[in-house]
């Protein structure tokens, strides 16, 4: 708000009080008179002028504002003309030019309210809509049957003088009903600006109600307390359009409470017993009948939200969220039902599964192409089981699949058929399945006891003195590089130790660890196509030779790859001479863009090399070589994986 208009604010402070002081004190004389009612028209102008100034200064929500002002100008013009034209007089006319002032208050208003929802609260469940309706009725219908009669029994005169008399109540009840029907659809979403401006409506729709009342009833009296109401309830809704947009949004609003439309429907049933007693007018029960159906309509809804969650949620229960197959928990429920104790029970092979090669597919390719892979091998391993069982992923790379099986039956063609369902194989990957299986009854008293057989017998396969590929594939190339220069397969190995030891102490997982500890071990591998005179030369070398050297890892890449079981390993040796600072080759990676595993493997092949001798050089001391980490860390080398190393050399888990 800007100064001038807070010192406004002040003088509306000042005036409001002067107001309570002439209301409140029984001060007598025409110039207090005077007084009070200029008092009252500044106030009630003032509350227009906030409004207005809140549509001239700020864009957003600028036609609400302005709505809202000229509906409080023109209230205020009312009170004016009433003080000048009419105050004086015995008998005024009845309607008058004030009254249609007065009354054009109530549509700018309800426009402004409208407006006001669409831009605060643009996405509300159709519930919490229904909520709001049902609020607006219920408030209605309280306001008709409370004031509505009074007003009704006490007006008279032409059809203009009904109308007009009518109106008021009328216009009031529909403020207020607007007023709490978007608080109880917005519960939660409402910030200070609502929450202000609900207070300043209520407070104005409250005193005209009281003064509509009273003046049927016959015992208002002018200059009263009451006359206190209308300013102040205006100057709230001025004071509202200056409020921050400070919201107090909950988790879980997404989901309404039905304490609201249970509190209103308590109100209307009230309201019906009310009327076994005391009749009340027909438009308070015409309101009150519409509330109730409205209560029975969002009962209805809830009802059937319920149902609709609850068939949701059954399901997700038994299925797996990515590819659709049934979970563990169906799998241990039809399980039970496959052994139920019955005297025909069905035998049924159960047989479990997990993915070979998925790990290094999953690294090398990226979550996202790993999930779409585990959909693919899912629906093609459920087309293969076909009608005749059930299919389950299990979690992870782990699927199982439980068959009504005939006694003496081959179970070997169906491990085949889901052996290859499960089997996907690229450029540069391969991922197949290894098998476990046990039979309902016969190897197990119940579905745990069963997938624990299936579960060792999946491993003994997986386990079966066979050597992983990826073992297989880095003990050629370690056998290669040894046998083209001894000194460089001694160095890889060296280098592997220490980087095993770093990835142990960063807290890589077990494979993690293996891969860092195959690229360390081949990160030269790239060497054995480059001239040995170039390798071996006793001086400096110049920038064609450096320009040779520095392809070695782009070669060491393209022959790892060409082992798919050692694809993320590639990778990892690319980028073994990437420096922190991006002036490291061959991509010139920096910071975090570098693989973990690559900036490892630089530390520690640098400390190895540091701490060698060299044709061109004497080796360093491991402290002054550890000192030269530390000095070049943030430049040359990970900051971090500096300090993990050096950790790891003061705990002795890096060799000294």
């Amino acid at each position: 708000m800007p100064v001038a208009l807070r010192a406004f604010v002040a003088l509306l402070a000042v005036a409001l009080a002067v107001q309570a002081v002439m209301l409140f004190t029984p001060l007598l004389g025409d110039g207090v008179t005077f007084a009070s009612e200029a008092s009252y028209d500044f106030l009630m102008l003032g509350a227009a002028v906030l409004c207005g100034a809140r549509a001239v200064l700020v864009r957003r929500e600028r036609v609400a504002w302005a709505l809202m002002a000229t509906g409080l100008a023109s209230y205020s013009l009312g009170n004016v003309s009433w003080s000048i034209l009419f105050a004086g007089m015995e008998s005024p006319p009845f309607p008058s030019v004030s009254d249609a002032l007065w009354l054009a208050l109530y549509p700018f208003a309800y426009a402004a309210i409208v407006l006001l929802v669409r831009s605060r609260m643009p996405h509300l469940d159709s519930r919490l809509w229904l909520d709001g309706a049902i609020a607006v009725l219920t408030v209605s219908a309280l306001s008709a049957a409370v004031v509505f009669d009074a007003v009704q029994e006490a007006t008279g005169g032409d059809r203009a003088a009904v109308i007009t008399n009518l109106a008021y109540p009328i216009g009031d009840m529909l403020l207020a009903g607007l007023v709490i029907g978007v608080m109880a659809a917005g519960r939660g979403r409402l910030d200070l600006t609502w929450v202000v401006f609900a207070v300043g409506a209520l407070v104005f729709a409250a005193a005209d109600g009281i003064y509509a009342y009273t003046v049927a009833k016959g015992t208002y009296v002018e200059g009263g307390p009451l006359d206190i109401l209308w300013p102040i309830g205006a100057l709230t809704i001025g004071l509202a359009a200056w409020q921050p947009r400070w919201r107090r949004q909950r988790m879980g609003d997404e989901l309404p409470s039905i304490a609201v439309p249970v509190a209103l429907a308590l109100t209307g049933l009230s309201l019906l017993v009310f009327n076994q007693s005391e009749d009340m007018n027909e438009l308070a029960l015409a309101l009150d009948t519409a509330a109730m159906l409205a209560v029975v309509w969002r009962f209805a809804m809830t009802h059937s939200d319920s149902k609709a969650n609850l068939i949701i949620s059954r399901r997700q229960a038994r299925t797996d969220a990515l590819t659709g197959l049934g979970n563990r928990f169906l799998l241990m429920r039809d399980g039970a039902a496959a052994l139920a104790d019955d005297e025909d029970v069905e035998p049924h092979l159960l047989l479990l599964f997990d993915l070979d090669g998925f790990k290094n597919y999953n690294d090398s390719y990226g979550h996202p192409a790993g999930d779409a892979l585990l959909c693919r091998l899912g629906a093609r391993l459920a087309a293969a089981v076909g009608e005749d069982g059930t299919t389950y992923r299990m979690g992870g790379d782990e699927f199982c699949v439980l068959v009504r099986w005939a006694p003496g039956r081959d179970h070997a063609p169906v491990v085949v058929a889901c052996r290859s369902a499960l089997s996907e194989e690229g450029d540069g990957f391969r991922v197949g399945a290894s098998c476990g299986h046990a039979m309902l009854p016969g190897d197990g008293a119940d579905i745990s006891e069963a997938l624990r057989v299936a579960d060792r017998r999946l491993y003994a396969e997986k386990h079966s003195g066979r050597v992983p590929a990826g073992e297989q594939s880095a003990g050629v190339l370690r056998r290669a590089l040894d046998e083209w220069d001894a000194d460089l397969g001694s160095h890889g190995r060296t280098v592997a130790v220490l980087a095993g030891a770093v990835a142990c102490r960063l807290g890589l997982d077990d494979e993690a660890v293996g891969r860092v500890v195959a690229a360390a071990e081949l990160h030269d591998v790239g060497k054995i196509a480059l001239p040995r005179d170039i390798l071996g030369k006793p001086g400096p070398l110049d920038d064609e030779e450096w320009a040779y050297v520095r392809r070695h890892t782009l070669i060491g890449e393209r022959i790892v790859q060409a082992a798919p079981a050692l694809v993320g390993v590639g990778r990892l040796i690319r980028s073994s001479h990437e420096r922190w600072d991006g002036a490291g080759y061959p991509d010139g990676l920096a910071g975090d863009e570098i693989p973990l595993g690559s900036q490892i493997v630089f530390i520690c092949d640098a400390f190895s090399a540091m701490t060698s001798d060299r044709p061109y050089r004497r080796a360093m001391s491991e402290e002054a070589a550890a000192a030269e980490l530390r000095r070049t860390a943030g430049a040359h080398f990970a900051p971090a994986v500096v300090e993990a190393f050096l950790a790891a050399r003061a705990a002795a888990l890096v060799p000294a």
